[in-house]
């Protein structure tokens, strides 16, 4: 189990990513002192009881925090380290009318499961268990200008992404556009597909455990992931195909820019080697979650081996 230096409990809570909430930290970057981050599932618990989205009275994918990172200042980027994610010992999957790729299958019933999660399995049915791989679905900081969504779009600080590799060992680097970042993390799975085809995954209460390092002077335009064998870009755009070419174009850039790579290798090694997949469907404009909603602008997710850089 890691050790918490820090711990911020659910009850910190947040409906949005923005600069005009008051952090409930401070931290130094740099130290390696651990922040854990309790998130919250209260809504699915709800719908579990047989609440319906109009009536259920908690906040959709809250996120714990914000923090704020000393030093930390628009054009800089924050290294979140995840070093370990604790699960509670069920998680939810759960239907809602009109939402994700299979709508039209599901129909208009309402569906909510409890999902039993236990010594590092996850019971989807009787007879399938699977090993847990929990993720951080939203992670993000403060965006200069309004308010950061929870739910949908996706945004240059992060958001609400649903990305498989925001997992353990893992390190993910976000824009800074306010001073001090203001990080903050919510939504946690125990396990997701690539992609979400449900919209939900299986969602699960927990802590995510990370450090957070400062990297000054260096800002991307979107949130990119590291893991041990991969650069990951994350390509955030309206349609989804601006959101396919601005991840490739970063992946190029990294190449070219920030590798010594030729523009005509980093083509030929892209076209055989950068694989590509969809995110979370978390891309609408002014979405409305008690009515049918479409994911427009799909987040977008394109894949670098780490051995074309050595």
């Amino acid at each position: 189990m890691t050790t918490i230096d820090h711990f911020l409990s659910n009850d910190n809570g947040k409906g949005s990513f923005s600069a005009d909430i008051e952090p409930v930290l401070r931290i130094k970057p740099g130290t390696g002192e651990t922040i854990g981050f309790e998130t919250d599932d209260e809504v699915y618990d709800q719908l579990y009881e047989g609440k319906t989205l109009d009536q259920i009275t908690a906040q959709i994918n809250p996120v714990t925090g914000p923090v704020y990172v000393e030093g930390a200042e628009p054009g800089d980027t924050l290294a979140v380290h995840i070093h370990d994610i604790e699960l509670t010992e069920f998680g939810y999957s759960v239907y809602l009318p009109g939402a994700g790729a299979l709508a039209e299958r599901m129909g208009q019933d309402q569906m909510a499961r409890r999902i039993p999660v236990k010594d590092g399995k996850v019971t989807l049915l009787d007879g399938v268990e699977v090993d847990a791989l929990p993720m951080i679905g939203c992670i993000g900081t403060a965006p200069a200008e309004g308010d950061g969504s929870v739910v949908m779009p996706s945004f240059a600080g992060g958001g609400n992404m649903d990305l498989t590799d925001a997992k353990p060992g893992s390190t993910v680097y976000l824009p800074v556009d306010v001073p001090g970042a203001l990080l903050s993390i919510g939504d946690i799975h125990a396990i997701m597909s690539r992609g979400e085809s449900s919209f939900v995954a299986i969602e699960a209460q927990g802590t995510a455990i990370v450090s957070v390092d400062l990297i000054k002077g260096v800002k991307h335009r979107a949130p990119r992931i590291e893991t041990e064998d991969e650069w990951i870009f994350i390509g955030l755009g309206n349609p989804v195909q601006e959101s396919i070419q601005r991840g490739y174009e970063d992946v190029f850039d990294f190449l070219v820019e920030d590798n010594g790579y030729s523009r005509e290798d980093a083509y030929v090694v892209m076209s055989a080697l950068a694989h590509s997949e969809l995110g979370g469907p978390t891309g609408s404009e002014d979405p409305d979650p008690l009515h049918p909603f479409t994911a427009i602008g799909a987040v977008t997710v394109h894949r670098l081996p780490k051995s074309l850089l050595t």
